[in-house]
């Protein structure tokens, strides 16, 4: 697959060190108390590497558009993506970048107290600070001028936005972006994919009638246009 420059990155961290790590597909963008390209290099190695070896053992696992249940004693980050898809209603996949962001993250976390780790639009959180992760929506005119303020947190947690108009990957929905906060990046990966496949009509109906069959979401954000549909524990702050 062929790069692709990741122009919706806005982020910025005044008191935290940026740096980005790169393999294959995956391409994270890094915020923590210091650099850690070494230490996060090796983790993506190593997790790329357990994921790869068991797709190639499990073509079915790479496949699949549906839920799928993994080996008992296949790597973690297969197990978490399992999960997801069964708790998102998506094929496994559907997790990935949120998986391994996951990983990562966790990884990193003995080496410093905050991070925040961005993977194809899906972000693992540690934060000890208040921040606004902007919205990247494509041609919508609300495309990064309205953001997710998130406060601090004792344990790490979640937000990923999928699209229906950008990107490459696979979506059934038209929304131009659908962006969930969830407990951990792998669940945030999956249900904003499912989310994202909802909007094919002209209303938010289908996704706000099936909030309740996903307790686990804490909010949700669907651009559409010059549409906006808003649930949960989200506070919204405007960019400019």
């Amino acid at each position: 697959m062929r790069y692709q420059e990741r122009f919706y990155r806005t982020m910025a961290a005044i008191d935290l060190t940026q740096f980005s790590v790169r393999l294959k597909e995956s391409d994270l963008f890094i915020m923590a108390d210091r650099d850690l390209s070494g230490e996060a290099e090796k983790e993506l190695k190593k997790q790329r590497y357990l994921l790869e070896e068991y797709i190639r053992q499990h073509p079915d696992f790479y496949l699949s558009f549906r839920p799928l249940p993994c080996d008992e004693n296949a790597p973690e980050i297969v197990k978490i993506m399992s999960e997801a898809s069964f708790l998102c209603d998506v094929g496994p996949m559907a997790a990935v970048a949120g998986a391994i962001a996951e990983m990562v993250g966790k990884y990193l976390l003995q080496f410093t107290n905050q991070i925040i780790i961005e993977n194809g639009g899906d972000l693992f959180l540690m934060t000890q600070k208040e921040r606004v992760v902007s919205i990247f929506a494509g041609n919508s005119p609300l495309s990064l001028r309205i953001g997710i303020r998130v406060k601090p947190r004792s344990t790490p947690f979640g937000i990923a936005t999928s699209s229906g108009t950008v990107g490459h990957s696979t979506s059934k929905g038209k929304a131009d972006s659908v962006t969930v906060i969830c407990p951990t990046a792998a669940l945030a990966d999956g249900l904003a994919t499912h989310m994202c496949n909802l909007t094919s009509s002209d209303d938010f109906s289908l996704i706000e009638n099936n909030i309740k069959c996903f307790p686990f979401l804490e909010g949700i954000i669907v651009i559409k246009g010059e549409k906006l549909f808003i649930w949960g524990d989200i506070e919204i702050h405007k960019i400019r």
